[in-house]
């Protein structure tokens, strides 16, 4: 019955997890005719094109200042340096992150301090934050993970409560909203990545930080240039972390775009979601779970393999040409640089059992819903054959 399922889904033999050549072709020739006019303007660094996307993301963000730098971790970095955040200071963070996330932290000689996540959206679980703060803790970062923006009201209500910070780790999430709100727009500073593998991704990397704080878009803005105002003069020690023009000039091109992307992806969130149901993969499959507070992005469409089979669904999707990843197999507790952190086990069950379960399916906006459904084949087989497979043995 699999079989002939998968043998409707037209002439699909493989799905690819990315394919940037599908959105990047429509646009090569306005893209290139953009990247010859820097060429020959001789302004590389900075210029009208940073000017212009960084006016495009302020108005997506809903937020009065948004400024480039060099990568999503740079963003992060400069977050904290701007809000003073100093040896020893405490900044609470989830662990089913990627790890820039709490690097940032680490760089500046403070400490993540990881939270477990709710299990619906894998998103970190505001009730267990306000049993994490002591007098050393200065910021809060929630992490939009996979396009679904966290739980903002309790998140922000602990932070006044507490004179903390919020930094929104958005990197994944350009685009969502939570109750009317744009990611970015909600915490004390916003930060996106723009590496190609997100919803907008450049041809490199890249970053961006939104704030309607005046102060802090001005020191954002200072420490992303070393520290320098006027030339050659510093106040104090920034780095060097610069939007270029030609990544600002393609994600500017790619942004009038994003809102048909992001529903595109929307789309094929929804027509996994029917096929799942279609082929009868529930409870050895579980869909990742859509919020109705806000609006979702798909960065990625990631699905729970349950019973401790991920890993083994996975190699057998493989092998039928479905490329699929693991967001993420390693928590930040359990990577070998933050061992020192002595993070207890029981502390993080939902994290764990996240890293052992997730599998990401390719959800990129210029699928086809014949790929769609023979990757939905492909993970019914993988799961029923491994069904049998333990049958058997037992």
């Amino acid at each position: 019955m699999i079989s002939s399922a998968k043998n409707d889904a037209s002439t699909v033999t493989s799905v690819p997890l990315l394919d940037f050549q599908r959105g990047n072709s429509p646009l090569k020739a306005e893209i290139l005719e953009t990247i010859a006019e820097i060429v020959d303007s001789g302004r590389f660094v900075g210029g009208p094109f940073c000017q212009n996307l960084e006016q495009m993301v302020a108005e997506e963000c809903q937020v009065e200042y948004a400024i480039g730098c060099a990568s999503g971790s740079d963003a992060l970095l400069l977050s904290l340096m701007a809000i003073d955040i100093q040896p020893g200071d405490e900044v609470i963070c989830p662990s089913f992150t990627f790890f820039a996330t709490a690097s940032a932290i680490h760089r500046l000689g403070a400490k993540p301090v990881f939270v477990d996540i709710d299990p619906q959206t894998f998103n970190l679980d505001p009730s267990l934050i306000q049993s994490l703060i002591t007098e050393r803790t200065k910021a809060i970062i929630p992490v939009h993970l996979f396009g679904q923006c966290c739980d903002m009201d309790p998140i922000m209500a602990i932070a006044r409560e507490n004179d903390l910070h919020v930094i929104e780790d958005a990197a994944q999430s350009l685009g969502a909203s939570y109750k009317g709100k744009a990611a970015g727009g909600i915490g004390s500073i916003g930060c996106f990545s723009f590496y190609p593998t997100k919803n907008l991704g450049g041809f490199g990397d890249g970053g961006m930080l939104t704030t309607n704080d005046p102060e802090l878009a001005s020191r954002l803005r200072l420490l992303a240039n070393h520290g320098m105002q006027p030339r050659y003069y510093h106040k104090v020690v920034g780095v060097n972390s610069r939007l270029d023009s030609l990544q600002a000039a393609v994600l500017g091109i790619k942004m009038r775009h994003l809102s048909r992307w992001s529903a595109m992806r929307a789309d094929n969130a929804a027509h996994y979601d029917r096929l799942m149901v279609e082929f009868g993969l529930a409870p050895m499959i579980e869909p990742p779970r859509h919020s109705m507070d806000g609006v979702h992005v798909w960065n990625q469409y990631s699905i729970r393999v349950t019973g401790g089979r991920r890993d083994q669904v996975r190699k057998a999707m493989a092998d039928m040409n479905v490329s699929t990843e693991i967001y993420y197999p390693i928590p930040m507790h359990q990577q070998e640089c933050f061992k020192y952190l002595n993070v207890e086990s029981e502390t993080m069950g939902q994290t764990e059992l996240a890293a052992l379960e997730v599998l990401a399916l390719p959800i990129f906006p210029e699928l086809e819903k014949s790929e769609l459904r023979y990757a939905i084949s492909c993970l019914a087989e993988a799961v029923m054959t491994g069904d049998s497979q333990l049958r058997m043995a037992s």
